[in-house]
């Protein structure tokens, strides 16, 4: 069919009248807009908005990197941080806080998990093209386990053999089952061929710790430091051969700055996208316009008692009763309120039952003050002045008088009578210690006698000192010849913490409920680097306010076995109970989850019932991101630099495609 030519339509223009031209273009219009409606209509309905490629995203954080290296990176924030963008693990954690593979393809686990074995991906390459193989991992745990190293990590894989099957497989030997290794393996990899010629000592101080080689979804592009060499910023560019989804961002700056407080300022001038908080104080002055993530952090702070407290210190924590008072005696509530701002949960469990979803304990301290004062006084504990209080403690003297002596006597009494009368000049002025009961001995015993008549002579009915020690004389030199048969306790002690506002804060607050109780309460700080050296590694403290972060796999060994009292143990309460030893073991080493459970639920009433600590509460993760930045989907997170846990899904940019 043949369309008509342009004179034809110019003849068809003219055949119409005004009002059929009018009518014609009108439909006309309709027809054009109605077929544009129903083609815009068809592609929306058929497509989606998707991440595109592209953008920036800028990172604030406080402070600055030193070790960009798994090796050495668990002692820092900043490093921790980089080393989980840039690097790579056998396994990761997924956004929910599960485990599972990251270089890993397939992984077995045999002899009821003695061993482990591990088969890599195929193709994964170093971010300088070198391909990533079993030597790397081998050559990575065993230098972790190398003394000489000093690696912080070491701890977690002593006892374990590692060895190469092929160059895509390796084998993990334990002395005893775990259920906990493959949350080991989610430690970072570093490449052979990059570090194999450095020696323990230069390895702290080689180049590569601030010039990083992974095989994670980012890589270095530059380090700006300024006049004085101090890093001000970093940026990474996107790992176009990653192994994983390839991301979206384009590139990822962070900015370091000395204060939390030069941090918020830089995010209120729009010069950072994202950040999170160490202060729930500061919560108020970013009201920036941010998307705000509260995530949940397997964590706690609490009070440890030091059950062996140091020779100098107070031996009142060391008293269970007194332990079970404190915890009835704090309003956990109130500090969540007033120092956290609400951004936290009450914690009255060391396994966490809430974030892990074990039974809550049957036993729980709910803040009673008056039962906790009730606690103190069936203690002995007894208010003596200014509603202080302290506990009578009756002592056996050192030594006591227990024969008749008399003129003749000799022996070791005779030697501490003749000690006693010499403190008084008037009736021994001799003063001789011969351990013989003669003639001066003799007559200070009856200076003695006629001195004390009341109490020694008049009793019995006799006018004139004797000369013959008995029982109202031996009464009256015990009395007054030793130390008083009683100790006064005072409720008293030290609390130790960290430096930091919001822990001074709690614990101020712990002191002055504390003091309600009774309790005289001395809180000291440390910067933490000095906590950790001078204080905590000798136990150098009566009760310790500190956190303790567990994690995707809830492990208390490390807390509470009593193996794990010394350094580098995390046993900060000195506790020991043979039973809870027993279980701890055994929750560790069973690969049955319901067995576990058990285990661990059976554990936490015993450890509530002895008190070697009063949990406090679980402080939120608080961080805030750009609205522009999407992809966002983190819950649980094990430590603060999990945050980036699939950030190869963020992004900024988007576009449409087909369904």
């Amino acid at each position: 069919m043949k369309l008509p030519s342009k004179s034809q339509w110019r003849q068809f223009f003219k055949v119409l009248t005004k009002k059929e031209g009018i009518v014609f273009f009108i439909f006309l219009f309709l027809f054009f807009s109605s077929f544009l409606f129903l083609s815009i209509n068809f592609y929306f309905k058929n497509t989606e908005i998707k991440p595109a490629e592209g953008g920036t995203y800028i990172e604030g954080v406080v402070g600055s990197p030193r070790f960009i290296n798994p090796i050495y990176a668990e002692a820092s924030d900043v490093d921790r941080d980089l080393v989980e963008i840039i690097f790579s693990g056998l396994m990761k954690y997924s956004p929910e806080g599960q485990i599972i593979p990251d270089l890993t393809k397939e992984y077995k686990i045999l002899e009821e998990g003695k061993v482990y074995e591990f088969y890599l991906k195929e193709n994964v390459l170093w971010h300088d093209g070198e391909e990533l193989g079993a030597d790397d991992i081998v050559f990575t745990i065993k230098t972790i386990q190398n003394p000489d190293f000093k690696s912080p990590l070491r701890v977690n894989w002593l006892g374990v053999e590692v060895e190469k099957i092929s160059e895509k497989a390796l084998r993990f030997k334990l002395k005893n089952p775990s259920a906990v290794f493959l949350e080991n393996c989610t430690v970072k990899i570093i490449p052979e061929h990059i570090w194999k010629d450095i020696s323990p000592q230069n390895f702290p101080l080689a180049i590569y710790n601030l010039k990083p080689v992974g095989s994670g979804p980012y890589k270095l592009k530059n380090i700006i430091q300024d006049q004085q060499g101090n890093i001000k910023s970093l940026d990474l560019i996107r790992n176009q051969n990653y192994f994983g989804q390839s991301p979206y961002l384009s590139q990822i700056s962070f900015q370091f700055f000395e204060s939390e407080e030069d941090l918020i300022e830089a995010a209120k001038k729009g010069e950072i996208k994202g950040f999170s908080l160490t202060s729930i104080k500061n919560l108020p002055i970013c009201d920036l316009g941010l998307n705000f993530y509260s995530l949940s952090l397997p964590r706690y702070f609490a009070i440890f008692f030091n059950l062996n407290p140091p020779a100098s210190g107070s031996k009142v924590l060391s008293e269970k009763e007194v332990r079970q008072a404190l915890n009835y005696g704090t309003n956990k509530e109130k500090i969540v309120k007033e120092v956290l701002g609400g951004r936290g949960k009450v914690v009255d469990s060391p396994i966490l039952p809430e974030i892990y979803g074990f039974e809550k304990p049957s036993k729980v301290y709910e803040f009673n003050p008056e039962q906790a004062k009730e606690i103190l006084e069936n203690a002995g504990f007894i208010e003596i002045e200014n509603g202080k209080r302290a506990k009578i403690i009756e002592k056996e003297p050192a030594f006591q008088f227990k024969s008749n002596l008399k003129l003749g006597s000799q022996g070791t009494e005779v030697k501490e009578l003749q000690k006693c009368l010499a403190k008084d000049p008037e009736v021994y002025p001799e003063g001789e210690i011969t351990g013989y009961f003669g003639q001066l001995t003799k007559k200070a015993v009856i200076r003695f006698q006629e001195k004390y008549r009341e109490e020694i002579l008049e009793p019995v009915g006799i006018e004139k000192g004797t000369g013959l020690v008995r029982k109202t004389t031996r009464a009256k030199l015990n009395e007054i010849c030793f130390e008083p048969p009683e100790e006064t306790l005072p409720l008293k002690f030290s609390l130790t913490t960290v430096d930091q506002p919001i822990l001074i804060e709690v614990a101020s607050l712990l002191q002055s409920q504390w003091e309600e109780l009774g309790a005289e309460v001395e809180i000291e700080t440390f910067n933490v680097s000095t906590l950790e050296r001078e204080i905590i590694k000798p136990r150098s403290y009566e009760a310790l306010l500190f956190g303790e972060v567990l994690g995707a796999i809830p492990d208390p060994f490390p807390f509470w076995s009593s193996l794990q009292k010394r350094d580098p143990g995390l046993n900060l309460a000195m506790y020991e109970n043979k039973k809870c030893d027993k279980l701890l073991e055994e929750i560790r080493q069973s690969l049955d989850e319901e067995v576990r459970k058990e285990k661990l639920e059976e554990f936490q009433e015993l450890l509530i019932e002895d008190a070697p600590a009063l949990f406090l509460y679980n402080p939120d993760y608080l961080y805030l991101v750009s609205k522009e930045i999407k992809g966002i989907d983190v819950k649980i997170v094990t430590s603060p630099s999990k945050r980036f846990i699939g950030i190869e899904d963020w992004y900024i940019k988007t576009k449409r495609a087909w369904r």
